[in-house]
């Protein structure tokens, strides 16, 4: 049950990012479910690997080259997905950012 309501709520955040940002766009409630799932099957399987093959030079800037790989897997959902489009690099850094701020806020709703 918790599982099926943070996702809801990352869909939930993604609708809000597209809102507040004019380089992402989300066609509707459902396309930003599907982005929302396929973010996090991203984070899950995909990420873990570039982080630990891009593991010196995260060491080496001391952890902001994590931001570039955050950005690359949200622009890389965008560029798979039809319902969900992200215009460039930097709009997807500051999408990532911000995504992960609000899906964050929202996440805490269900722990208190």
């Amino acid at each position: 049950m918790t599982l099926l309501l943070v996702w809801i709520l990352n869909a939930v955040a993604l609708l809000i990012v597209a809102y507040l940002l004019p380089g992402i766009t989300v066609a509707s409630f459902g396309a930003a479910l599907i982005a929302a799932l396929v973010l996090g099957l991203l984070n899950t399987l995909v990420k873990p690997v570039l982080i630990l093959l891009t593991l010196p030079i995260t060491v080496v800037t001391l952890g902001l080259f994590l931001l570039v790989l955050n950005a690359l897997v949200f622009w890389f959902a965008g560029s798979i997905l039809k319902g969900f489009q992200v215009a460039g690099f930097w709009w997807a850094l500051i999408g990532a950012i911000v995504y992960s701020l609000i899906s964050g806020l929202l996440s805490r709703l269900l722990v208190q």
